[in-house]
């Protein structure tokens, strides 16, 4: 065996190692990737924990994941839509930072920006949301990027449509409810 076999077999199995690691960990049922991500065991196999689509999210929605040094998805990029949400940025800047295609744009060009998949849940919580209680509020009103995703019903009332929204957690960052109005959880 010569010199190059040897490396490109130690490279395989450093990869097949990696992968095995990456299949072990549940796919993403205690956190929430970035934009684009792919699926948790390529995602945990592309990602070089660089920290370059953290730095490049100006509304500090991304963050690194701690946990054991051990475990494949520490220090890995998560979003923190419990106090952020994500802008959904037209150039998707923490995307564009990725150099190993951990996060990546769908291909071809339809003209429209891409827009991700669901990211999370959003639903109202009626007992907490001011409009259910009785006084006007519209705090959340003009922050949904999503055209249809919030609505306003039933004596302006908001009412988040499943099928449109994105989960991003714009709603709930201006909600100016404590606690939130608006829950954010994991999707299914």
């Amino acid at each position: 065996m010569d010199r190059r076999d040897f490396l490109r077999l130690g490279a395989d199995k450093v990869a097949e190692i990696k992968a095995d690691l990456a299949r072990d960990t549940p796919s993403g049922v205690n956190w929430i990737r970035p934009p684009f991500a792919e699926a948790e065991p390529d995602f945990l196999i592309n990602c070089t924990r660089c920290d370059k689509c953290i730095a490049a999210c100006e509304f500090n929605v991304l963050f690194k994941l701690s946990g054991e040094p051990s475990h494949p998805a520490t220090a890995t990029p998560v979003m923190d839509l419990l106090n952020r949400g994500c802008h959904m940025c037209a150039d998707w800047p923490c995307v564009a930072a990725c150099e190993t295609d951990a996060l990546k744009l769908p291909e071809g060009d339809s003209g429209a920006p891409p827009r991700p998949g669901k990211f999370a849940v959003a639903e109202i919580d009626t007992a907490q949301c001011l409009p259910y209680l009785g006084p006007e509020c519209g705090a959340c009103a003009d922050f949904c990027p999503l055209e249809g995703a919030l609505q306003w019903r039933r004596g302006g009332r908001p009412v988040i449509d499943a099928l449109i929204c994105s989960g991003c957690g714009r709603c709930r960052e201006a909600c100016i409810t404590e606690p939130k109005a608006v829950k954010i959880t994991l999707l299914p």
